[in-house]
């Protein structure tokens, strides 16, 4: 090869790294912008939890941040019929109502249904059904004190 083809060949590899270099740099920005990126630490992606307005996907407090432990809340549903509609895995909202007619109120949204136990003697129905919901524990400890005081009905999701 003589001088001139060298020095082109070299250019030429040169430019080539520079636009491999260039693309590489680009991918891993999308990958950290969108949180696909594997960090080795677990985003809050990955467990359904989305990002607060305003903060960057796989920044320290997110990371850090992780689902709340759930519980096993076993509510007793007032209308016996419509737990006969629920699987274990379905998504439900749990309503309250006093039993006086007031206006009733949300106790928790989407949470899964874990187990829907049958009933052991069709008497027992006339004062509701039992389901068991997998629910975060503050709001177990919510729907527990409301099953004391209120009828509670559900809707699925």
């Amino acid at each position: 090869m003589s001088g001139g083809a060298t020095h082109r060949l070299r250019r030429a590899v040169w430019c080539r790294r520079r636009a491999t270099a260039a693309g590489l740099a680009l991918t891993a920005a999308a990958l950290a912008a969108t949180g696909l990126g594997g960090g080795g630490t677990d985003s809050g992606a990955a467990h359904g939890a989305g990002t607060a307005a305003g903060s960057v996907v796989g920044s320290p407090p997110e990371r850090a941040r992780r689902p709340p432990p759930l519980a096993s809340a076993p509510i007793r549903i007032a209308d016996a019929g419509t737990v006969r509609l629920l699987r274990p895995g379905d998504l439900v909202d749990v309503i309250a109502a006093e039993r006086t007619g007031t206006r009733a109120r949300v106790l928790a949204k989407g949470v899964r249904v874990a187990r829907v136990p049958r009933p052991q003697d069709e008497g027992l129905a006339q004062g509701g059904a039992l389901i068991v919901l997998s629910v975060p524990r503050n709001t177990a400890t919510s729907l527990a004190g409301a099953g004391m005081s209120t009828s509670l009905a559900v809707i699925l999701c």
